[in-house]
């Protein structure tokens, strides 16, 4: 059940070679995988648990520039526990331009501890797992 994710390429964001900053993708990550889980889980679900990032892996295959349109695409791939692992495919039209890899930890909003993902909402993301 992936996700598309429009994002927003802003003049900070370009670098010295003319193209957007390669650190300014862990943040499209974040916004799209967070905007994922906001769009699926249950209201009071995304109220109570806060997502931290374990680990990105990024390939980079194309450099965007300011004025391109661009989509992030998130697959949820498997929860285990507390943990969540995501791939998110940056894409402007039919040209990738970035495959990363991630894992994410589930918080307790409250205490701020690893919190297991209730089978019934990681099924929402990925039905096999019902």
């Amino acid at each position: 059940m992936p996700h598309d994710h429009s994002l927003t390429i802003e003049p900070n964001d370009i670098d010295h070679m003319g193209h957007v900053n390669n650190a300014v993708y862990l943040s499209w990550v974040q916004e799209a995988v967070v905007a994922y889980w906001e769009k699926i889980a249950p209201a009071e679900d995304v109220a109570r648990h806060l997502w931290v990032a374990l680990k990105h892996e990024i390939t980079y295959r194309r450099p965007a520039f300011l004025d391109d349109d661009v989509i992030a695409t998130v697959i949820a791939e498997r929860v285990e526990g507390a943990r969540a692992f995501f791939t998110t495919i940056v894409k402007r039209g039919e040209d990738v331009l970035a495959e990363v890899q991630s894992s994410w930890c589930a918080l307790d909003a409250d205490t701020r501890r690893p919190i297991r993902v209730a089978k019934e909402i990681a099924a929402r993301f990925i039905p096999q797992t019902a």
